[in-house]
């Protein structure tokens, strides 16, 4: 569940639904969502050193959940996010060095959508709904 809506001329979508992911390495993974997806890391919590870490990133609103830990998920999962302009997210992602799985293109059910994979497989799906 989430609403679109437009501050101070920034889109903010509300979500009530916290998608998690599971990532390998966090090391690998992180680079790949902020520097070349434009997350940033709200948080991020380990028990002690060498464990686990689960964290908490934020772009435009979004919020996932990634964790290294074994038991909350497997790997290769998928999210899908609805963003104003897909076109431009594609042009932010390969400035930021991130060549996408499947390039934007239209979709028949009215959206436009690319995908990117992160480094353990897990696929990110952005859209943009197509005015019909």
């Amino acid at each position: 569940m989430y609403q679109v809506v437009r501050r101070q001329g920034k889109y903010i979508v509300t979500q009530t639904v916290i998608p998690q992911l599971r990532i390998t390495r966090a090391v690998d993974s992180l680079p790949f969502y902020v520097q070349g997806l434009g997350f940033t890391v709200d948080w991020q919590h380990q028990f002690e050193p060498g464990f686990p870490l689960f964290l908490q990133l934020t772009r435009q609103g979004q919020t996932i959940f990634l964790t290294e830990h074994t038991g909350d998920c497997e790997v290769g999962g998928a999210v899908y996010f609805v963003v104003p302009d897909v076109d431009e997210c594609f042009h932010l992602f390969s400035a930021g060095g991130i060549k996408p799985t499947e390039d934007p293109q239209d979709a028949p059910w009215g959206s436009r959508e690319m995908v990117v994979t992160d480094p353990d497989g897990n696929r990110l799906r952005f859209a943009t709904r197509v005015a019909t």
